[in-house]
């Protein structure tokens, strides 16, 4: 498959290959593909099998910054398609298909004429599809207006839900959440904010720092926070208890390097002791994460079932009380591209289910502002129809971590690489953004709980500036957005 790209009516001449993958049927990424390449204007894409497939890069939109874009699935043939044009195609699709998903057709309002010039771009571009180069100019205004109305259309969306759930008073106290830093749990002003700012509180837990040694733990940080937080009215969350990356499993695990029989057995052993140990303060556990797309033992997919059924099994058997969460982790699955062990997410969904396991909810985890497979930037509209994958779950859904930067970071997988949401990323447009993304996640019934993953900046922290307070501990733009959905919720 070959694209030709254009910008302002000319040939490209420079693209980055950041993100870039070929995806298949239910938009899982594919795995054959032999080579992506970007030479004289044409990016040419050569997989193993004929099938249709779609292609996902990251595409600048003139005043919608640079975001993670798709095709629709295209078949193969001898002529290359332009690729302005295709992008303009799909975002079409998706607003159609959105539209009526949501039931927003009947609806006479400024997004009726917007929505009308979309297409009458569209079929401007179309009309001059012999020339691409002047079909790219329709199709990239097009593309542009596309964006900016499918977004107003998921706020759209998102606004009269979360006024539905706020009427009902389904949203309370507990709805909103933060990971704490243990490290910081004893600063006066950093334990202020947290208290007076949220109900709801995660600690983290990570393996490789508790087990230091075969059968020796320390509970010594994790202690802390617990006398820190227990009898503040709160609903206290713990985890991930198990995570498959490396630097969550201990150095001497690592070391043995043992079969699957032993590794489920000290998992088991694991989980039983935190979850015994702190079952009188914690209502939720986090008991598994990112089985789908973090396995560095390289689990087969029957394993990576059974380490997630071990892992509940574990948490279960010493309390049977508090909530049991499986947590996923880059729900758009593109890590499936690179990595042959991993399952794509809504594969592992239906598998967790169908298997019988015994756990209360799903977790998932939004994390943009990194060059890395899972989080180059997308726009609501992507993230809204990506919630709506879960609708049907018979599972509810938590949001159990969500962190979105404030600034480019400087090293080789920093924010320049990852993308951007209208504009360069600072303190407004990450306040915009996460107001946008409390408002849709909010909205939908199935998602109980909203936390986010990083209070105050910190050098170890998910993306460049992405906590609500700075290091000084000082308040941020995004950190007021989240009071005022607090306050909201309240005043209910």
């Amino acid at each position: 498959m070959e694209f030709q790209l254009f910008k302002n009516g000319k040939p490209l001449k420079t693209l980055s290959l950041a993100g870039v993958y070929l995806f298949g049927a239910d938009m899982i990424p594919l795995r054959h593909v032999d080579k992506i390449v970007f030479e004289n204007g044409t990016l040419k894409c050569q997989k193993r099998s004929h099938d249709s497939a779609g292609l996902s890069l990251l595409w600048p939109i003139e005043g919608n910054g640079q975001l993670l874009l798709n095709t629709t699935r295209l078949p193969e043939r001898q002529e290359p398609y332009n690729l302005n044009l295709e992008l303009a195609r799909a975002r079409l699709m998706q607003i159609t298909l959105k539209r009526e998903d949501w039931a927003l057709f009947d609806q006479i309002d400024e997004l009726d004429v917007m929505a009308q010039e979309v297409q009458d771009l569209f079929i401007e571009a179309l009309q001059h599809i012999s020339t691409p180069a002047k079909a790219s100019v329709f199709a990239d205004e097009a593309l542009k207006k596309g964006v900016e109305f499918s977004e107003k259309l998921a706020a759209k969306h998102a606004e009269q839900f979360l006024a539905v759930r706020l009427r009902n008073k389904t949203l309370g106290r507990h709805t909103l959440g933060c990971e704490v830093d243990p490290a910081l749990i004893d600063n006066e002003k950093y334990r202020k904010w947290l208290l007076e700012m949220f109900g709801f509180i995660t600690i983290p837990v990570n393996w490789a720092k508790v087990e230091t040694a075969k059968g020796e733990y320390d509970f010594a940080l994790m202690d802390q926070c617990v006398q820190s937080l227990a009898g503040r009215r709160l609903a206290l969350c713990a985890g991930p208890l198990l995570k498959f990356t490396p630097d969550h499993i201990p150095q001497w695990l690592l070391a043995e390097k043992p079969g699957f029989e032993k590794i489920r057995e000290y998992a088991y052993e694991f989980v039983s002791q935190i979850v015994s140990r702190y079952k009188k303060f914690i209502h939720v556990w986090r008991v598994i994460s990112g089985m789908n797309a973090m396995n560095c033992f390289k689990f087969s997919f029957e394993q990576v079932i059974e380490m997630t059924r071990t892992a509940t099994l574990a948490a279960k058997s010493v309390d049977a009380k508090s909530r049991k969460v499986v947590e996923l982790m880059y729900p758009w699955g593109e890590y499936y591209a690179h990595d042959k062990t991993t399952v794509p997410p809504l594969v592992y969904v239906d598998m967790v289910i169908q298997s019988g396991i015994n756990f209360d909810a799903f977790g998932l985890q939004f994390h943009f502002g990194k060059d890395e497979p899972g989080r180059h930037v997308r726009d609501m509209m992507q993230i809204s129809s990506r919630l709506d994958c879960f609708a049907a779950s018979p599972k509810p859904v938590h949001i159990t971590g969500v962190s979105i930067p404030d600034a480019h970071g400087q090293d080789d997988r920093a924010g320049h690489k990852a993308g951007s949401w209208r504009k360069e990323w600072d303190q407004d447009v990450q306040a915009s953004w996460l107001e946008e993304f409390y408002k849709l996640s909010l909205a939908r019934p199935f998602v109980n709980t909203v936390t986010y993953s990083c209070l105050a900046d910190h050098c170890e922290a998910p993306a460049a500036g992405c906590g609500l307070l700075t290091e000084k501990l000082s308040p941020k733009k995004a950190f007021l957005v989240v009071a005022k959905f607090q306050r909201t919720i309240l005043k209910r």
